[in-house]
């Protein structure tokens, strides 16, 4: 695994090798020992998977409070999906920057994702789908997110909006005066 940072503090992009012969391929989707520097004393507690039909089709930009504040790795299985990783962090020196990564099959490439960094992706594929690793539990009271939308956070997407749920569009657009949330 070759893990390389990003300019966002602890957004890591972690590429793995696809190993080709004449049954197929194989690639490690996760490996503690290769990602100890990256998880420190995290644990995966809970492994989600997601589905998106249309291109054009936007999740997120989700994240949870703390104390169940998580770290997300993230890697799509199937299409591809342009994965956008916000930071949201009080006192971070890239409050309200934002870092995206084509992910694909073919690249085997996974994006970490800090707490206190809010996730979303858009499908740029038709039925894309994602694997998720979670290193804390869902709880609903601690859910949250921003706009995909927020003009200061101006993500460029690169397709039209094709579609968001309407918790996604319900979120606040975030201030200018925003102090970020205390990990």
């Amino acid at each position: 695994m070759n893990i390389s940072a990003t300019a966002l503090s602890g957004v890591i992009v972690v590429d793995t090798t696809i190993v080709r012969d004449e049954r197929g391929t194989f690639t490690r989707l996760f490996c503690a020992n290769e990602l100890s520097a990256v998880i420190g004393k995290r644990r995966i507690v809970q492994i989600n998977h997601s589905r998106t039909a249309v291109p054009g089709a936007v999740r997120g930009l989700h994240f949870q409070h703390p104390p169940e504040a998580e770290m997300k790795l993230v890697r799509c299985l199937r299409g591809r999906v342009l994965d956008v990783a916000v930071d949201l962090r009080a006192g971070s020196s890239s409050l309200l920057g934002w870092h995206a990564e084509e992910l694909s099959p073919g690249s085997a490439r996974m994006l970490v994702i800090p707490e206190g960094c809010a996730h979303g992706f858009q499908a740029l594929e038709p039925h894309s789908e994602l694997l998720y690793a979670h290193t804390a539990p869902y709880v609903r009271e601690a859910e949250d997110g921003v706009r995909f939308d927020d003009p200061l956070l101006a993500i460029r997407w690169p397709l039209p909006i094709a579609d968001v749920s309407p918790r996604d569009r319900s979120f606040a657009l975030l201030r200018a005066d925003f102090p970020g949330i205390a990990v």
